[in-house]
Parts: structure tokens; C-alpha cells; sequence
């Protein structure tokens, strides 16, 4: 079995099997303030994956993911530790929530399905990629096609004359001196959408209408006036579909969902609990007895072909305020062995936050309102009065986490967004009394700070 790992490029962070636990942390901060326990979980998960692939085939079968299990409240950074985990493995990852399957027999979505969706994201990673890769064989080989439909009909003139004309044409269709003319292109018809009612999923079937239906009748095509840069584009997408193997990208999909996969179960707590016998609760333990053989280790049918979820790593997350982990039952205790607990967030974390992550939610708002031409400042001082009140909201109504950063900078920024376009002052600096000045009075009042902020 084969991990892929991403390639390097000059100026690129090293190469994922370079990256020890401590290196993998350190980019993990880049993006995450805090919780460092669970940044070791998730940095040495991820090592032992590198680890397993240099052994021997035998042993590395043999060797299971070590699932987590993240508990903390909401807002702390759960999900988003998962997700630039995934991304920094180039592995494919999805994130769903537990409380949407139900039991089989209930109406709703069975948990197999979180494989077939793994494996649909895998297969569009692959083919991105590959699309990558034929971009500029593809965007030829259509300039060809479209050259052939703009040449004028060749006169009983010298070959060498000839190929000259159709470079002066291929020159003016680069620099889109061609866009707005009109051809005439042979377009496909999309096929008929069958919509089809089943109580059953049609993954399960193994059917697949979009695929059928041009194989029982065949493509029909039709005469279709557009611009150059219309025809241009279609064509492209055209070459692209005939450049790439997608048998090659299904079987690499595959590989990668079995041997690099990440499903992020998010709301593992609201399963929790046993049977009443009576009312909602009665197809909760129904719910996780479902998931553990996907977590343990199965074969899942999916369209493309079977999945082994073996190799599979699972995180789990929850706030587990009213519930706690006990709860689940002993067999699914058991496939998440790594427990991490994440604190809750100071006003220290908060100032960190707003300032310290490539992604800040400060600079994101100075790069939109860049956008309007309008250079704003927000000082050192108003972003730690922003993280107090943050904190404060936090602490005297429900405890949102680093979201209610957003609904409070959203309410303070609320008069510059909306006068941004219209504004003849085009530098604003923000400091802690302008701070005060647009959310002291709504901080004050509880009752309406819990309806705004």
C-alpha cells in the first residue's frame, strides 16, 4: 500500500515525511492559537502514518490508526485543527456530524455514506490534479480545434503561407483579439435528469443514471452558435475529459481513502447516551453500534468500487456538556484509545487570535476593506478591548467560543462596511475608545447583547 504525499516546490514548507511531530505542531500554530495537547494528538497520528508506510507490508496491515476522541466546548478549535491536518497531509477529509445518521430502519442517511462522500472528495482531489497536469496539453490541443473552425477555407496557396496565417491567428486568439467573433461549434446534449424516488440508497444498487443513459443511446450533438472564448473554454473542458484516465483517478481515490482518509465526526455527543426505551433516544445506541464497524474496520460498497475503512483515521469531537464520553457504548470507547481535552479560551487567547494566525480575523478585514481603497488600522489596544468583550459576552450568556469574535467584530466594523464605498476619508484607525464607543452600551444590556452579540 502507498501513502501519496504532496510534492515540494521551492519556498514550500518541507515535505510531509520530513515533518516530526514538533515541525508539524509548529504549522499547526500557524493557523490554531492554543490547545497544545491536541495539537501533539493529531502531530503524532499523522507521524505514525508516515511511520507505517516504511514498513514492511506485512507489519504495516497490521498496524491501526489511533483514532481521537477531542472534547471541549464549542469554539476552541476542534474542527479546524482536523481540517489544516488533512490539508497539510494532502489527505482527503470529511467532516460531518454524527447526530445526522440514524439507525438502519429510520428514515435518514445510513453511516456508509460518510465513505461513498470520503470517496467523492478523494476523486475530485485526484482529478484536480491531474487536471493540473494536462492544463497546457489540453489548452492546445483546443486552440488546434478552434483554429481549424476560424481558418478560412486554404486557397491552392504554398503550405509555408498557410502555416503563417494560422500562427498570426493563433497569436490574435492568445491575446483575445478573437473573443467576441462568433463560431459555430458541434455541442453535446446533456442527458434527460431522472429524478428518482427510493427509500433506499441507489450507491447500494450500484446504479448510476448519468452513466447509463448516454451508454444506452449514445451522445447526441447539436450546431451551437457562441463566442471564441466561449468555444474556447468548452473545448478545453472537452480535451480535458479525453486527456484524463478516470479509471486510473477512481483506483487512486480508492487508495488514497484507504490508506490516508480523515472523517471528522463532529457532535459524537449528541449519540451518546443508552436506550429509554421510548422517544428520541431510542436509536441512539442503534446510531453507534452502526458506526463502529466503519471505525473498526469494514468493506463499504460504494459506486466506484469496495473501500476498506481499515486504515481509515477517525477524530472525533464533542462538548459533552450534558453527556460524557462513559456514555458511549464500552465497543466504541474502545476505537478511540486517544483522549484530548481542550480548554476554553482566555482573553490572552483571544488577543492571540486576532492577531497571530496567517488568517487573523483582523487582517481579513483589512484586506476587505483594501478592496474599497480604504486603509484601516486596527491598533494593538482596540483588539484587546475587542477580546475582552468578547470574553465577557462569552462569559454572561452562552459560551460561543473564538466564534463570538465574529459577531463582535462584525457589530463593530458594522458603520465602516456599510460607508466604506462612499467614504472621502480613506485611512481609519480603530482604537480601544472607538471600541467602547460602539459596543459598551450593547454589552451593558444583557438582554439585548444576547439577541446582537
Amino acid at each position: 500500500m502507498v501513502i501519496y504525499l504532496p510534492k515540494q516546490s521551492v519556498g514550500e514548507s518541507p515535505a510531509l515525511d520530513e515533518l516530526t511531530p514538533r515541525e508539524i505542531v509548529r504549522e499547526l500554530d500557524k493557523y490554531v492559537v492554543g490547545q497544545p495537547e491536541a495539537k501533539r494528538a493529531v502531530a503524532i497520528a499523522l507521524r505514525n502514518r508516515i511511520r507505517r508506510q516504511k514498513l514492511p507490508p506485512e507489519m504495516a496491515d497490521e498496524v491501526m490508526p489511533k483514532n481521537i476522541l477531542m472534547i471541549g466546548p464549542t469554539g476552541v478549535g476542534k474542527t479546524e485543527l482536523a481540517r489544516r491536518l488533512a490539508k497539510l497531509a494532502s489527505s482527503p477529509f470529511l467532516k460531518v456530524e454524527a447526530s445526522k445518521f440514524t439507525e438502519v430502519g429510520y428514515v435518514g442517511r445510513d453511516v456508509e455514506s460518510m465513505i461513498r462522500d470520503l470517496v467523492d472528495i478523494s476523486i475530485d482531489m485526484v482529478r484536480d490534479e491531474r487536471l493540473d497536469e494536462i492544463a497546457e496539453q489540453a489548452e492546445k490541443l483546443a486552440a488546434d480545434k478552434l483554429l481549424d473552425l476560424l481558418m478560412p477555407p486554404p486557397p491552392e496557396a504554398s503550405e509555408q503561407s498557410n502555416e503563417r496565417t494560422r500562427e498570426k491567428l493563433r497569436e490574435r486568439l492568445n491575446s483575445g483579439k478573437l473573443d467576441e467573433r462568433m463560431v459555430e461549434l458541434d455541442v453535446k446534449d446533456r442527458a434527460p435528469q431522472i429524478e428518482v424516488a427510493a427509500s433506499g440508497n441507489l450507491d447500494d444498487i450500484g446504479i448510476n443514471f448519468k452513466e447509463m443513459l448516454p451508454a444506452l443511446f449514445g451522445p447526441r450533438t447539436r450546431k451551437r452558435s457562441m463566442r471564441v472564448a466561449d468555444a474556447l473554454e468548452y473545448l478545453t473542458q472537452e480535451e480535458e475529459n479525453k486527456l484524463i484516465d478516470m479509471d486510473q483517478v477512481t483506483r487512486e481515490a480508492i487508495e488514497r481513502v484507504e490508506t490516508g482518509g480523515i472523517v471528522f465526526l463532529d457532535e459524537i455527543d449528541k449519540i451518546a447516551g443508552r436506550e429509554s426505551g421510548h422517544g428520541p433516544d431510542v436509536s441512539r445506541e442503534g446510531v453507534q453500534r452502526d458506526i463502529l464497524p466503519i471505525v473498526e474496520g469494514t468493506t463499504v460498497n460504494t459506486r466506484y468500487g469496495f473501500v476498506r475503512t481499515d486504515h481509515i483515521l477517525f477524530i472525533a469531537a464533542g462538548a459533552f456538556h450534558v453527556s460524557k464520553p462513559s456514555d458511549l457504548i464500552p465497543e466504541l470507547q474502545g476505537r478511540f484509545p486517544i483522549r484530548v481535552e481542550l480548554k476554553s479560551l482566555t482573553v490572552e487567547d483571544f488577543i492571540r487570535i486576532l492577531k497571530e494566525p496567517k488568517n487573523a480575523l483582523s487582517k481579513q478585514y483589512v484586506a476587505l476593506m483594501e478592496t474599497e481603497g480604504i486603509k484601516l488600522t486596527l491598533g494593538d489596544d482596540a483588539l484587546e478591548e475587542v477580546a475582552r468583550y468578547a470574553a465577557r459576552v462569552n462569559e454572561t450568556s452562552e459560551n460561543i467560543g473564538a466564534r463570538r469574535l465574529h459577531t463582535i467584530m462584525e457589530k463593530l466594523l458594522e458603520e465602516i462596511s456599510f460607508e466604506a464605498p462612499d467614504m472621502k476619508k480613506k485611512t481609519v484607525k480603530i482604537d480601544a475608545a472607538y471600541v467602547h464607543k460602539q459596543l459598551a452600551e450593547i454589552v451593558k444590556d444583557q438582554d439585548l447583547s444576547r439577541y446582537i452579540l
